[in-house]
């Protein structure tokens, strides 16, 4: 009675659908669209996490099977894994605490980047590890007041089993200069513009350990591949990744074709 109340004299929509909530949630967003936001599935390399566009990789690759890109240069970390494609629903609740300070959005994406980690090789072994999140730059934290990749982490590690291994690690690594935005650039061009953009303060602290680094998105792997160098020049044994969404080409593909369809089907609608 108070819940159904409350929604009547303090009436709300979903912050996602725009559908009217008729519970009282910290987070603003419907479980419909919660439930809709679901693990990447299919066939995907063994090392990036990248989907396989053909299935003949899964027949004729190895047992572990990679993408073409990683069968040509492997990256710096040993496994990229992450909860959900970078689309739709997940996109917009990433955005929602990025962009709009809405955090109990972390406490959503705590559990889903938990889960991501849990399908790491060394969170199997049972072997303690270090987690380390990618940093901002001073003037970005200022402006944002919160690194969204700690707020994420530090609720992932609340929910973690065995959670007794895991140091978390915030503040060691360092962004020490502000790089222009990856949007538009092409491979080569993100690399130079992250190259040397990081460093790391207390190379102590995970001298000979596994870490896994965390983000909230992997679109290219540029930024966690230039971590992934800085941690192991500093000594790290292994860098694992994992993060709470990815870019996947085959989604990719497929949304820009929805959008170049999409305005001559509405065309045709209207014309009967």
């Amino acid at each position: 009675m108070a819940e159904s109340l409350f929604a009547t004299v303090f009436p709300s929509r979903c912050r996602l659908c725009r559908t009217s909530l008729t519970n009282i949630f910290r987070l603003p967003v419907c479980q419909p669209c919660l439930a809709g936001m679901r693990p990447i599935s299919g066939g995907l390399c063994s090392i990036c996490g990248e989907r396989l566009l053909s299935p003949y990789a899964l027949l004729s690759g190895p047992a572990d099977p990679q993408c073409g890109l990683c069968q040509r240069l492997a990256p710096p970390f040993s496994k990229a894994v992450a909860y959900g494609s970078y689309d739709s629903g997940l996109r917009d609740l990433i955005h929602l605490l990025k962009y709009e300070q809405v955090r109990p959005a972390a406490v959503v994406l705590g559990k889903m980047l938990a889960h991501a980690i849990a399908r790491l090789e060394v969170y199997g072994t049972g072997s303690r590890f270090t987690i380390v999140p990618v940093p901002l730059h001073s003037r970005k934290l200022r402006q944002r007041g919160f690194n969204q990749s700690e707020l994420i982490v530090q609720e992932a590690v609340k929910v973690t089993p065995g959670n007794d291994r895991i140091k978390l690690e915030l503040g060691i690594l360092r962004r020490r200069r502000e790089t222009v935005s990856q949007t538009g650039l092409t491979r080569h061009q993100r690399g130079e513009n992250i190259r040397g953009a990081f460093a790391l303060l207390r190379p102590e602290r995970i001298a000979g350990r596994n870490v896994v680094l965390v983000d909230d998105v992997f679109t290219t792997g540029t930024t966690v591949s230039e971590c992934a160098r800085v941690l192991l020049r500093a000594g790290a044994r292994k860098i694992y990744v994992a993060t709470v969404a990815r870019t996947l080409k085959a989604d990719a593909t497929n949304e820009n074709l929805v959008r170049m369809i999409e305005p001559g089907a509405k065309a045709l609608r209207a014309a009967g």
